[in-house]
């Protein structure tokens, strides 16, 4: 359960590429909604594919915004603007509420469109796989977030929390460091690192 909380903490606080999918659905025609994956998270992106194999990427809005831009179901158009929804509904005479997310796109679909999501989503934890990612390329931050998770658990000694708390960010602040920088960057775009000389 500890390193369970570890990895949850960690991937909330650094976005990996290693958490991140793709999909791809068909849109219905006049069908103005798109259920997401069931391990869906949260959106990285999402773009239509035309007829042509042109690739148009939407931009997220509100609800609100997409039932005020096109109050009429009826028009459509190829989609323009997504929304994160709310649960799915299953089509049934007494329709249940899923746990699942769906999107709503404006305007509604005038075609059948595929559509290509990336998104994050949780990746098996290393408590059931043989090995992850994050347990093969920065066991550090997992074993001092699982530590400070027992700790807090245990009521441990103030000064093992602090601890365990400090290498826990400092092995946080160096993950940040590959995913958040040198992951987004290469050396023709941006440079080599660096450092001031005096």
């Amino acid at each position: 359960m500890f390193t369970q909380q570890a990895e949850q903490l960690i991937f909330n606080t650094v976005q990996l590429p290693s958490l991140r999918k793709n999909a791809t659905a068909s849109l219905t025609t006049n069908n103005k909604y798109l259920s997401t994956p069931t391990d869906f998270l949260s959106v990285f992106s999402l773009a239509v594919i035309d007829e042509t194999g042109r690739y148009e990427y939407l931009l997220n809005k509100d609800v609100n915004f997409i039932r005020q831009a096109y109050p009429n179901p009826a028009t459509t158009g190829i989609p323009k603007y997504y929304a994160i929804f709310g649960p799915t509904t299953t089509n049934s005479v007494t329709p249940t509420i899923t746990n699942e997310l769906s999107l709503i796109l404006g305007p509604t679909p005038a075609s059948n469109y595929t559509a290509e999501l990336h998104y994050f989503y949780y990746p098996e934890s290393i408590v059931t796989a043989n090995e992850t990612w994050l347990g093969e390329n920065f066991d550090s931050a997992l074993l001092n977030g699982a530590l400070v998770q027992a700790l807090r658990f245990i009521k441990g000694d103030a000064e093992m929390v602090a601890l365990y708390d400090k290498l826990y960010l400092q092995s946080i602040m160096l993950l940040k460091q590959l995913s958040d920088g040198k992951l987004r960057q290469d050396s023709y775009r941006s440079g080599q690192v660096r450092d001031q000389v005096s």
